[in-house]
């Protein structure tokens, strides 16, 4: 994340909103708790530049709950792997969240402290070619789905061409019956998609995890395809995991119970009315990758009720 003239819009007001409310002076409320460095000393370049996206990761996920439970809307903490630590020091968590954020921090700097004594080269912005080869989607791999608006919608087909692998995302050129939507869509490797750049489809913020464990309980929103639309609060539970053959690919699957409210339907003026209405449905995705396996969203509001279900991938030439 770029810090300065790079800083995205929306980051920065969220920034300035922090410091506005005289919060960013105390960042230092929540102090990195030490970590020895030499823990890491014997480990290779590569496996340390995957712990330190995993640290940065599961720090945005503790503040981005923070901040959610709080209703602040403060940081999105949305485009990648690398977060910016002040920023999430100065939302002044306490408690269990304060001693989480404590100990990645320090992990994170005794990191960065091993990674500053090697003659490491900075990361590859590609995935690593062992970890392209353990996805069940290759590049140039093209998934099809149905798609359906609503309970009773007409059926079209949904089309996301792998055209990017990245050290932390996987990037789709997408498609409606066969028609260009001229926009992509960008996922964390947990399957979130970056809603700030994405395609106008529904989309979901911070709601995956890795390692989606059965019994797992999940915070997150859903974001319409139209981003006038306000999003909607969701909960998820995992309830079941494993092995699954799916359009002729193999793929880890977690099944994700969803549950929530969406803002109320929109009126016959077409502005959305007052109050909320129930949302629920079910999620399936592969734990490895992220990619989506199936969507059903049910809703009163039209603009949060979908199927969407993985048909077939067609491969890309070898």
């Amino acid at each position: 994340m770029r810090i300065g003239s790079g800083v995205p819009r929306w980051l920065a007001g969220g920034l300035a909103a922090l410091l506005l409310a005289g919060c960013a002076s105390r960042s230092h409320d929540v102090a990195p708790r030490p970590t020895d460095p030499s823990t890491y000393t014997a480990w290779g370049c590569d496996r340390l530049f995957d712990e330190i996206d995993a640290v940065q990761q599961r720090a945005a996920d503790v503040a981005y709950a923070v901040d959610s439970r709080a209703g602040n809307n403060m940081i999105a903490l949305g485009l990648g792997v690398t977060v910016f630590w002040p920023a999430l020091l100065a939302m002044r968590p306490d408690g269990m969240e304060a001693e989480q954020l404590a100990e990645l921090k320090g992990r994170y700097e005794a990191l960065r402290q091993v990674v500053s004594r090697r003659p490491c080269a900075p990361p590859a912005p590609t995935m690593a070619a062992q970890r392209q080869a353990a996805l069940p989607v290759a590049l140039g791999d093209r998934l099809v789905y149905e798609e359906r608006s609503g309970p009773n919608g007409a059926a079209h087909l949904l089309g996301m061409q792998v055209t990017a692998l990245r050290r932390d995302q996987i990037e789709f050129q997408v498609d409606l019956d066969g028609q260009a939507l001229g926009a992509s869509w960008r996922q964390d490797l947990s399957g979130n998609p970056v809603l700030e750049s994405r395609a106008p489809l529904i989309g979901w913020r911070r709601l995956l995890k890795p390692d989606l464990a059965l019994g797992q309980v999940l915070y997150g929103e859903l974001a319409a395809a139209d981003e006038s639309i306000p999003s909607a609060r969701v909960r998820g539970q995992v309830v079941a995991t494993g092995p699954q053959t799916v359009a002729g690919r193999s793929f880890d699957v977690a099944v994700i119970e969803l549950f929530g409210e969406s803002p109320a339907s929109r009126s016959g003026s077409g502005d959305l009315g007052q109050g909320s209405t129930r949302l629920d449905g079910v999620m399936a995705v592969d734990r490895r990758s992220g990619v989506l396996l199936r969507l059903e969203m049910r809703s009163a509001n039209a603009d949060f009720a979908l199927r969407r279900r993985l048909l077939r991938v067609e491969a890309a030439p070898r």
